[in-house]
This record gives C-alpha cells, sequence and structure tokens, in this order.
C-alpha cells in the first residue's frame, strides 16, 4: 500500500511539474511571446482592464525580474564559499514578489489561492502594483521606468529618493524602460491578430 501511495505521489508531482510553462523562446518580441503563450495574453488584458495598466509595462518587468522562470529566486548566499546560508531575499516567482508584499496584495484583492509560480497570478500582482504606484506616488501606469523603481524600493524608498544614491539601479530601470518601448511598438503591429485569437477562444474556445 505505501509502495502505490508514493508511486501516486511521484506521479502527482512529475505531472505538475510538467505544468509549469518554459520561458518564451524569443523573450524579447512580445509578439512572439504572447502568440507562443496565448494564455498570457489573455492574463495581460484582464490585467489591463482590470487594473487600467498596458500589456507591455508589466511584461517589461517581469522579464526583468525573473526572465519569465516561474520558479525564479535570489541566488543562494554561501558562508566560507560552500556553506549555504539562505537567500538574500524571499522574491520568488515570475514577479519576484516578497512574501510580504505579495501578503498584502492576497489581503486587498482576496485572492487567497493565489501562487507567484502562476503566470495570471503574478500578472494580476503587477497589475496591483503598478495600480498603487500610481495611486501612492502619482506614477503613470505607462512610465516603466519609474514603475519599476517603485517596484524595486518600493513605495516609501521611492519617495525618499533613494534610488538617486544606486546608479547600478538607475542603469536597469533605463533598461527596463527601452524594452518596455519596445515591447509598445510591437504591440502595434500584432494587437489585432492578438485580440481576434483571444476574442475567438473567449467566445468558441
Amino acid at each position: 500500500m505505501r509502495k502505490i501511495s508514493f508511486a501516486l505521489l511521484a506521479a502527482t508531482l512529475l505531472t505538475l511539474g510538467g505544468c509549469a510553462t518554459s520561458p518564451p523562446e524569443d523573450p524579447e518580441n512580445l509578439c512572439a511571446i504572447y502568440q507562443e503563450n496565448r494564455d498570457w495574453y489573455e492574463a495581460a488584458v484582464n490585467t489591463r482592464e482590470k487594473w487600467g495598466v498596458p500589456v507591455h509595462v508589466p511584461l517589461a518587468m517581469m522579464y526583468q525580474e525573473s526572465s519569465f522562470k516561474h520558479n525564479a529566486a535570489p541566488p543562494m548566499e554561501y558562508f566560507l564559499g560552500f556553506i549555504p546560508i539562505g537567500r538574500a531575499s524571499d522574491a520568488y516567482g515570475y514577479a519576484q514578489a516578497k512574501t510580504l508584499t505579495w501578503d498584502d496584495y492576497v489581503r486587498e484583492t482576496g485572492n487567497s489561492w493565489s501562487s507567484r509560480s502562476d503566470f495570471d497570478d503574478a500578472m494580476d500582482f503587477m497589475g496591483w502594483f503598478i495600480y498603487k504606484t500610481h495611486k501612492i506616488n502619482g506614477v503613470s501606469k505607462w512610465d516603466a521606468r519609474n514603475q519599476y523603481l517603485n517596484y524595486h524600493e518600493g513605495w516609501g524608498g521611492y519617495k525618499r529618493g533613494t534610488y538617486r544614491q544606486k546608479p547600478w539601479l538607475i542603469k536597469v530601470a533605463d533598461k527596463v524602460d527601452k524594452r518596455s518601448k519596445r515591447y509598445a511598438a510591437q504591440y502595434h503591429s500584432c494587437k489585432e491578430d492578438l485580440d481576434s485569437s483571444w476574442l475567438w477562444r473567449l467566445f468558441f474556445g
């Protein structure tokens, strides 16, 4: 009986592992990303309708945070170069969301069954964060640079200007902004195709 139970558990874990979506083959191209993963586009559209966030901004931020890896986490730190002592942060998942911030999101939205390793939930989380950044610090939902600075430093840190002492972070934020603008231009060229496919799935899928 124990052998059967173990076999069932192993099969379940393998099945769950097989459900994880691999990173897109062409992460530099928004059209290719959403054409490869149509469910991701549905999640982006839902986020846009719910939070008023353009589909390209959270995608650009997410690429920077996790390279679209569902189980991304900060690197392990070691004592004496070989004794693992933990990670620098508890950030995890597609959005590299920290536990406390994720808990705030769950409490405010009631999305208690959400998971940081689920793309739909991660996209909704980022939509929530971008919406709150606009509300708290007045940053446009289309301003990927300053949205990312808020995302990294927190709303209080951004307000205090902590990022000004971090030239490396400003460079990363500029990189996110450039990617966001590139994604926006790409989206303009494939929006009609993506929308027609999304509507077909919505009504007939």
